[in-house]
């Protein structure tokens, strides 16, 4: 009988165990290293991905006459980045409000959107009952409908609440996704035993105990990258804050589009804002990330 490659492992050490595993073939899938090919098509895409970044520090680090005689800057960042950023902060747009309006916004609206989603993907993924095959399909069309369809008879609804101009009528509306409840359905469907479920059940819990002990913790990850996505959304989200709020307690988004003047768009200043409101960003992926890896990697769905 072949002694198998953990088993040398266990006797012989490692080394002996990779030896074997040559002699065998047995070097591919996730013990073979990538190779130049894989490198550099890697440094290609992050190249491609960072360089929008990188040309906005650039056109900020510039002065608009500078601008207005070559738009394409050189490679290397001038030294009016930390000026301009200056010029921001102190600008009279309500930056520090504003930023701070996008912080409740959209850690609100992420965690709303976690509670929520996972509390109705549980529901569609471990419970039966009538009705939930068509309504999970229900849930799933409405992310063909085009969200400006919906901006007016939502702007009606705000108004009859007395809500415009109040940082709910941003929150309310964004509480929980359609794509929220699709995807947790489809993690907790694979991720979650009935096992699990019926154990706590047995052992006296609720329902809502089993969801808040049981379903949450392992929902985890993907409740991560959901929550990572939405802060995202609701970060960079300008549409609908800039119709409901306007100018007189604004988001980040809205804030910055003020830089804009009428008649003259001073684009070194413009680009100081966007990499200003970039920064938060970046910290929440830095601290989140490899989070964000494991949800996606150990959300995904089998085929």
């Amino acid at each position: 009988m072949t002694t198998s490659v953990p088993m040398i492992r266990q006797t012989a050490g490692a080394g002996a165990a990779r030896a074997a595993a040559r002699r065998r073939g047995l070097t591919g899938g996730a013990n073979r290293r990538p190779g130049w090919v894989t490198y550099l098509f890697l440094g290609v895409a992050l190249a491609v991905a960072a360089y929008p970044i990188y040309y906005a520090v650039l056109l900020a680090s510039s002065d608009a006459i500078t601008i207005a005689q070559n738009p394409i800057p050189s490679l290397l960042p001038e030294g009016n980045l930390f000026g301009n950023i200056g010029r921001v902060l102190t600008a009279d747009i309500q930056f520090w409000p504003a930023l701070i309006n996008s912080i409740i916004v959209s850690t609100l609206t992420a965690l709303s959107v976690v509670v929520f989603s996972t509390l109705a993907g549980f529901s569609f993924a471990k419970l039966r009952f009538r009705g939930r095959g068509p309504l999970l399909v229900f849930v799933i069309a409405t992310m063909a409908v085009p969200t400006q369809l919906g901006i007016v008879p939502l702007f009606i609804v705000m108004s009859k609440l007395d809500l415009t101009g109040k940082l709910a009528a941003v929150i309310i509306p964004g509480m929980v996704t359609a794509f929220g409840v699709f995807w947790m359905t489809q993690y907790l469907e694979e991720a979650l035993p009935y096992e699990l479920i019926e154990a706590a059940r047995v052992d006296g819990c609720s329902m809502i105990r089993t969801f808040w002990h049981v379903a949450l913790p392992a929902a985890r990850p993907a409740a991560a990258m959901l929550a990572l996505f939405t802060f995202v959304g609701s970060w960079t989200n300008f549409f609908w804050p800039f119709i409901v709020l306007g100018s007189g307690n604004p988001t980040l988004p809205v804030a910055l589009q003020l830089l804009q003047a009428t008649y003259f768009k001073d684009y070194s200043l413009i680009m100081a804002g966007v990499v200003v409101s970039t920064i938060p960003l970046v910290l929440v992926f830095i601290v989140a990330g490899r989070q964000l890896v494991t949800g996606i990697m150990q959300g995904a769905v089998k085929g």
